[in-house]
């Protein structure tokens, strides 16, 4: 069976988004971009809520000719390659290839999916991430914690929700950014 893994870049206190809703504070250099490149790769297919979604597609439509790096050229075309599945009550249509949406958030659904899928899964947006964990389902996280205090805004982990985890590995980047990588215990 896969495995469903929570990835975040979140800050030094714990949030993933600032209280404007602002994602923009986050170290992103060569060597980050390279190893979220390397983590998509292993990745078949993308959960996300609307709003991470709409972070995240403008993968879909960046220029990769030329006009970017090498490492993220490499991530959209990881990014492109992955299916997702979108959860949104409001969100009309995809707006990206190999995209699907569900209105609404099913636990059993996912268990189909980790048993069939033969890559792993990953879950990005802290509300439908927080769904996952309430019900067992998330098998890792990986944490990227910035070297920032935002002082509020969205939390990347939801309150009231108790889990044991063990480290797995971390990694320092030249910017001060630390990997965590933990299994969650069940």
């Amino acid at each position: 069976m896969t495995k469903l893994i929570y990835s975040a870049n979140v800050s030094l206190d714990g949030y993933m988004e600032d209280e404007r809703g602002n994602l923009d504070w986050g170290i992103s250099d060569d060597e980050t971009y390279a190893f979220w490149t390397d983590f998509q790769r292993t990745i078949g297919t993308c959960l996300y809520g609307r709003r991470m979604y709409e972070s995240m597609v403008y993968w879909e439509t960046a220029n990769i000719s030329g006009g970017q790096p090498g490492v993220m050229r490499e991530f959209a075309e990881s990014w492109r390659a992955a299916e997702k599945i979108v959860y949104s009550r409001t969100l009309q249509s995809a707006l990206s290839a190999r995209t699907r949406i569900e209105r609404e958030f099913d636990p059993d659904a996912i268990r189909r999916l980790k048993e069939s899928s033969e890559a792993d899964i990953s879950i990005g947006g802290p509300e439908l991430a927080g769904q996952a964990m309430s019900e067992g389902l998330i098998d890792e996280c990986h944490l990227l914690v910035n070297p920032i205090s935002l002082g509020g805004g969205k939390r990347a982990l939801p309150n009231n929700l108790r889990m044991r985890l063990e480290l797995l590995g971390e990694r320092r980047f030249r910017t001060g950014v630390v990997h965590l990588h933990y299994r969650v215990i069940v």
